[in-house]
């Protein structure tokens, strides 16, 4: 049989999140989305996260410091990583919407965090701060193995995080944080940037990192 007669295989469907309009063509529902996915994306609740355990480690401005540093490689390194990759054009833009690019910025971003826990471990860090750095390296492993083949949400995976680990640390009073990650998920289901299945697998791995700082801490 000519070659010519074989059906060509079907193409492999992968979910593509579409561009985002730009903000003055938004409406009014998109803009709100786009404002909540920027305020509270994944490197800002860290940085926040890290802050607040910081603090409540020691009760002192000591532990605030200690979130401050842990915040440099988990956090601030990781936006510059990522910032650097948008100016070069490497990314799309600072959600990395496509799933293959969020890899390599995901690697560096690894080693920075791995760099974060050797040192604060081998300056003494408080408990909580060594056990919230550990939890979000494994988040972070976590995350970059699933992204590999499929694209999972990082924003839910750090605001779900984000809201189990403030409960272990605070109690119930900090319950109503959990419409942060209610915020995050409704915004990114808006901009269709991912399906609900992907928003509940985020939040699922977010939870591997608050079960690691509960052992830990």
């Amino acid at each position: 049989m000519s070659q010519d007669l074989v059906p060509p295989a079907e193409p492999h469907v992968t979910f593509s999140p579409p561009a985002p309009p730009a903000f003055a063509d938004c409406t009014p529902r998109q803009k709100a989305a786009r404002v909540l996915s920027d305020v509270l994306a994944p490197a800002n609740l860290v940085v926040a996260l890290l802050l607040l355990v910081g603090g409540h480690s020691t009760g002192s401005w000591a532990g605030l410091g200690w979130g401050l540093l842990a915040a440099l490689f988990c956090g601030v390194v990781p936006i510059g990583i990522i910032t650097v990759g948008v100016r070069r054009g490497a990314l799309t833009d600072q959600h990395i919407r496509v799933r293959r690019q969020r890899v390599a910025p995901m690697a560096l971003s690894l080693l920075s965090v791995l760099a974060g826990v050797a040192l604060l471990h081998l300056l003494g860090a408080p408990a909580q701060v060594f056990a919230l750095v550990v939890a979000m390296l494994v988040g972070l492993v976590s995350s970059l193995l699933v992204t590999v083949v499929w694209q999972i949400s990082i924003h839910m995976s750090v605001a779900g995080g984000t809201v189990m680990i403030l409960l272990l640390v605070f109690g119930p009073p900090v319950l109503p944080a959990a419409l942060v990650a209610a915020a995050v998920g409704w915004s990114r289901l808006v901009l269709r940037a991912h399906t609900p299945a992907q928003l509940l697998a985020g939040t699922a791995l977010g939870g591997t990192a608050a079960l690691t700082f509960a052992l830990l801490s």
